[in-house]
């Protein structure tokens, strides 16, 4: 794993500012480019380092490689009392999530449900970041997405299926809220790039070579398959999320979602966005009381090794709480990635 001594510690802010500063360099609007920040900090404070600011210059190539949009506005092609359809129009998937889960929110809050679906997107960060948006507004949020071809459906040895992540948020009150945030695969492909970035093996039983033998080397795995989790069932998940993001949203058949860094043309991700309104069910408060019980109720189990028990998203809520005091750490491959892009677009570099 990356050793702390040679991670080094920015802002919160800073690193906002930095992305912001570079993103509107490229053409993005200041608005979307705060939404884009946003999200790829909110990953970072929660230490999903592979959806983070690493992603920026992957994210930055698609624009300068012409295959996605920095500025094409969100259309709106369905909109029909609890559910709605947006065309992404080939922009950033952080921009269009943003708009579809705030959308389901409005929904949610006249109808109970509001369902969204997003065509013609991109990678859109943190799958978390949208289900919490509705957390904000005393609402359950539900998210998913394709992806690219990562897993092998279950029995076969080609990839077809995409690591297809699945957040599901609850607001909790005196506790932190319970977010469930899953890739369909035992790790997401991120994580082995980031793992490939800063010269680290992973795990054995994450991946598979190109022959279907398991792998510790990222770059082994990146050439061939990943593990789902509890085989046929991770099979099973990654394919309803692919027919609901890709298939329903008649945005691409399964299997033809383009990897994020592949350059020869648009990735057509689709996305799938659900807000329950809690207050159409039950008291807010009410809810949110017994949602702690039932937390504090886990909490109380004897361990099987003596120490701690967390709750879904509670590691995460731990380390966004100490990033934030302490600042973001980025490993020193990810700050010379960050200072090379920001020397090609005239931008303030990141002080190493």
């Amino acid at each position: 794993m990356t050793n702390e001594r040679m991670q080094k510690f920015f802002p919160v802010e800073e690193l906002k500012q930095f992305a912001r500063g570079i993103l509107t360099k490229a053409g993005v609007p200041e608005e979307n480019a705060a939404i884009l920040a946003d999200t790829l900090l909110l990953a970072d404070l929660r230490e999903v380092k592979s959806h983070g600011i690493v992603r920026l210059p992957t994210y930055i190539g698609r624009v300068e490689a012409g295959v996605m949009s920095p500025d094409a506005p969100v259309k709106t092609l369905v909109d029909r009392n609890a559910v709605a359809m947006l065309d992404a129009c080939n922009s950033f998937g952080q921009v269009a999530g943003h708009k579809a889960m705030q959308l389901a929110i409005e929904k949610a809050r006249e109808y109970g449900c509001g369902m969204v679906a997003v065509k013609n997107s991109n990678h859109f960060g943190i799958t978390a970041y949208y289900s919490m948006l509705a957390v904000e507004a005393d609402m359950v949020g539900i998210v998913m997405t394709n992806a690219s071809p990562a897993m092998a459906p279950f029995r076969t040895k080609t990839p077809l299926l995409g690591t297809n992540p699945i957040s599901i948020a609850i607001p909790a009150g005196e506790c932190p809220p319970i977010v469930l945030d899953m890739s369909t695969t035992v790790t997401a492909r991120g994580r082995i790039r980031y793992a490939a970035l800063t010269g680290s093996e992973i795990p054995l039983g994450w991946a598979l070579d190109k022959d279907g033998k398991p792998t510790t080397d990222p770059h082994e795995a990146l050439a061939g398959s990943l593990e789902p989790i509890g085989g046929v069932k991770g099979f099973g998940l990654s394919l309803v999320v692919d027919i609901l993001c890709g298939i329903l949203t008649d945005t691409v058949m399964t299997g033809a979602v383009k990897n994020i860094t592949d350059y020869s043309g648009p990735s057509k991700t689709g996305h799938f966005f659900v807000a329950l309104d809690i207050a159409k069910f039950d008291g807010v408060d009410r809810f949110k009381n017994r949602v702690d019980e039932v937390i504090k109720k886990i909490k109380s189990l004897p361990s099987v090794d003596g120490g701690p028990i967390y709750m879904l998203g509670e590691i995460e809520h731990i380390n966004t709480q100490k990033n934030l005091q302490r600042g973001v750490p980025l490993d020193d491959e990810v700050i010379s990635n960050l200072n090379d892009l920001a020397k090609r677009y005239g931008a303030s570099q990141l002080k190493a």
